[in-house]
């Protein structure tokens, strides 16, 4: 039997606003292997794309490190991150009505993050929205993750579902890349982790936040 609709959704910058707890393990790292520390404004567009995207972006070009330099911030990062994962982290404004809501309605929902899997599941869980979906798939969790539409594909099959009836939620390009190689409609956050504008953005629904978005949901069901 087919799902009525599935939701798809990114998680850094989309669901949960991670930025200060994945800037706080950016900097340990930095003070522990000898660089300079960046500010929350500096890194904001670079926390959406992963440890070693934060630390390049940071100092410069990812290339100044050896690549046993490289393995060994990463794992002190994701270590630190691991043990420090919901200190600052918040729910982006609505999310919670709307997984409610979408519950109601028996809709499928899915997280398609480029997180490591169980870091995402540790999240979810510790911020008390992961019994709401019925899978959460990570940027390891297959051997492909986003821009590459197959996470998505994939997720919905999983599922059960239909490309006809799915949507993707995400705030960056790199969601955005996905959706429009998957042919499925996109929800972008405007504010989200990218230095890209939001109409440089392939998108087909712009929103600020969670507040009101049933009804854009409403129309595809």
């Amino acid at each position: 039997m087919k799902q009525k609709f599935t939701v798809l959704f990114d998680l850094d910058g989309t669901l949960i606003d991670t930025a200060p707890d994945l800037i706080t393990a950016h900097n340990h790292v930095m003070k522990k292997f000898g660089y300079p520390t960046k500010t929350l404004g500096e890194l904001k567009n670079a926390v959406g794309k992963g440890a070693k995207a934060m630390m390049s972006k940071a100092n410069g070009q990812w290339k100044w490190f050896d690549e046993k330099i490289q393995n060994e911030m990463t794992d002190e990062f994701l270590s630190f991150y691991g043990k420090n994962i919901y200190n600052k982290s918040t729910l982006i404004n609505g999310v919670k009505d709307f997984l409610n809501w979408c519950k109601n309605e028996k809709i499928s929902m899915a997280v398609c993050t480029n997180k490591t899997e169980h870091l995402a599941v540790d999240l979810l869980k510790k911020i008390g929205i992961y019994d709401y979906f019925e899978y959460v798939a990570g940027y390891n969790t297959f051997d492909y993750c986003k821009p590459d539409p197959r996470h998505l594909t994939t997720v919905i099959e999983i599922l059960n579902g239909d490309l006809e009836k799915s949507i993707m939620i995400g705030d960056s390009e790199t969601d955005a890349n996905s959706a429009k190689a998957a042919n499925i409609p996109m929800i972008l956050l405007k504010y989200g982790y990218t230095e890209k504008k939001s109409d440089e953005i392939y998108h087909n629904h712009l929103i600020k936040d969670f507040v009101g978005i049933e009804k854009i949901i409403s129309d595809y069901l």
